[in-house]
């Protein structure tokens, strides 16, 4: 095995070899290696980042699992009050995997200002509420209060305050329509202390946050009830097994929903990137291997006489192929090097410096995200690196039909 390294090793650096036909052809294939990997490891790493993001600011304003009265179900809106005082709030021991639940209310209402307005939903939360979920989404100002007594603080988004034209620390009119349409609309003042912007239109257009004892109030609700429990799973892949799990724990009077469940149209999108990044693997590999069994094959037909006078030396075809092979191993090795290096690097620089910019009305975020994995990147060098060399060891077969007489007198 030594002695075939060797060989392979000076086939590669002698300079006959370097100033040969076969030199641009190596380089070719390293190149194209080294941009395929470069090409599979961005597109693991957006395609992932895209999807792990979208899913993180669905949770952020939703939770994994949204439990509700059968009523409330297709609607945002709280209508009928659930009690709290519920087997599994505040902690929801009976399904194992779940980490966090939090009691929230919602309620449609209409801001004023003296130049516009605009329909939100108001959503009420409480001392439980994970403040964790959207405070990287905070532009600007804090994180409302609610430890202490009833006020009037509330975060609201950045695309609302702009239509609206209001600012940090700014006061605002919300009127909340009541049951009976002929009476009037409770109004209350709120105060803007946090404004955030989570990328996702869908929320920054309709949200308002702020305490749920307002809802309470309006609703004429006691302060044990809520409108909807908010459920957070440990790992997003049990969603819909914990979903499942948490229905049967749960009062026959409640309905469970996840939110693949609810945001169906968001959740089939992200599943084509899983279909592309598969499709980008399987051509990036097609294509360095085609462009290594080319190099392989000009390197066997250039090395013809050495391969004759091998074989007439006594040396076997497969310590022969093996040569090749070892040959072909190592710029696949160089290929991967370089891909790496630069595919790691172009995610590093995104993930830091958020280069590559979206727009957020199709994608949902700002820029790119992105997630890398070692586990994702060594799976993927040692899949490249088998699939290459063992449809190497096709083309290695023709050493096996030539002649010696034939390869020694060969020019």
């Amino acid at each position: 095995m030594n002695l075939e390294y060797f060989i392979a090793k000076r086939l590669l650096t002698s300079k006959d070899h370097k100033s040969s036909i076969s030199a641009p052809i190596i380089k070719i294939a390293i190149a194209a290696i080294a941009i395929g990997m470069i090409m599979m490891i961005i597109s693991i790493a957006t395609g992932i980042g895209l999807q792990q993001k979208i899913r993180e600011k669905v949770a952020a304003f939703n939770g994994h699992i949204i439990i509700s009265n059968y009523d409330d179900n297709q609607s945002q809106i709280s209508v009928n009050p659930i009690s709290i005082q519920q087997d599994f709030y505040p902690k929801f021991n009976n399904v194992e995997g779940i980490s966090h639940i939090q009691a929230v209310a919602s309620k449609a209402g209409i801001i004023r200002t003296e130049t516009s307005f605009e329909g939100i939903i108001f959503k009420g939360v409480g001392k439980d509420y994970q403040w964790n979920n959207i405070k990287e989404y905070i532009v600007a100002g804090r994180l409302p209060n609610l430890l202490g007594n009833l006020n009037e603080e509330v975060l609201i988004s950045e695309f609302l305050a702009k239509r609206l034209d209001l600012k940090l620390n700014d006061r605002f009119n919300t009127f909340f329509m009541k049951e009976n349409s002929s009476q009037k609309p409770n109004l209350r003042v709120f105060k803007i202390v946090g404004i955030f912007n989570s990328g996702f239109q869908e929320f920054d257009a309709t949200y308002v946050i702020g305490d749920i004892r307002h809802l309470q109030r309006i609703n004429k609700w006691s302060p044990t009830q809520v409108g909807a429990f908010e459920v957070f799973v440990s790992d997003f892949n049990t969603i819909q097994s914990k979903g499942t799990e948490v229905y049967q724990q749960t009062s026959s009077t409640l309905n469970t929903q996840t939110i693949v469940e609810k945001y169906v149209y968001i959740f089939e999108w992200l599943k084509l990137f899983d279909f592309n990044i598969i499709v980008i693997l399987i051509i990036m590999i097609s294509v360095a291997t085609i462009n290594m069994v080319v190099a392989l094959l000009v390197l066997i037909l250039e090395r013809t006489q050495m391969i004759g006078i091998l074989k007439a030396l006594g040396a076997n075809n497969w310590a022969v192929r093996k040569i090749f092979l070892y040959n072909a191993f190592y710029l696949i090795i160089r290929g991967l090097f370089w891909g790496n290096l630069i595919g790691i690097g172009l995610v590093l620089i995104q993930d830091y410096f958020g280069i590559i910019t979206l727009n957020p009305d199709n994608y949902y975020v700002n820029q790119a995200p992105v997630y890398l994995n070692w586990g994702y990147i060594l799976l993927l060098n040692l899949g490249t690196m088998a699939v290459c060399l063992l449809v190497l060891l096709i083309p290695s077969y023709i050493i096996t039909k030539i002649s010696p007489v034939k390869a020694i007198r060969f020019d």
